[in-house]
């Protein structure tokens, strides 16, 4: 299984819609395959043009460890050598924070990930769960 276009997209509308309704700042939405490359992303008027960048960090670092955002966090925090040799190995292109979401199959198997930016790390991986959810995928942030 992977993750379709038309997947990706309503995963993006409904992260963004999530956030919209939550009253947070604009959220710009990315979601890659299980080889790291984007299926697709949306960055609100206004938003930054940075946050390209910072979204597929949160989610390159999530696929490419098959380690969510948080995890990483904990990781990042406990052994800063490890996250910082892995940064090094993927040429600096890894954000270790919430927002960084896997997405799974219904064996477990990861298929891709989603990276959220624009509010909180925490609200961040919150609409990318939500998104995910309405996609019909399990996520894990």
């Amino acid at each position: 299984m992977s993750i379709s276009l038309e997947q990706a997209q309503e995963i993006i509308a409904v992260a963004q819609a999530h956030g919209r309704t939550a009253g947070w700042n604009p959220l710009s939405v990315v979601v890659l395959d299980a080889g790291g490359h984007p299926i697709a992303f949306a960055r609100p008027d206004g938003a930054s043009p940075g946050r390209f960048e910072i979204a597929r960090a949160k989610a390159y670092g999530a696929v490419m460890l098959g380690m969510a955002g948080r995890a990483q966090m904990a990781r990042a925090e406990a052994q800063p050598y490890f996250i910082g040799a892995v940064n090094g190995a993927f040429g600096g292109q890894v954000l270790p924070v919430p927002g960084g979401v896997l997405v799974r199959d219904g064996a477990g198997r990861v298929i891709g990930a989603v990276g959220v930016t624009g509010d909180t790390s925490d609200n961040d991986a919150e609409a990318a769960l939500a998104g995910i959810a309405a996609a019909g995928m399990t996520g894990e942030a």
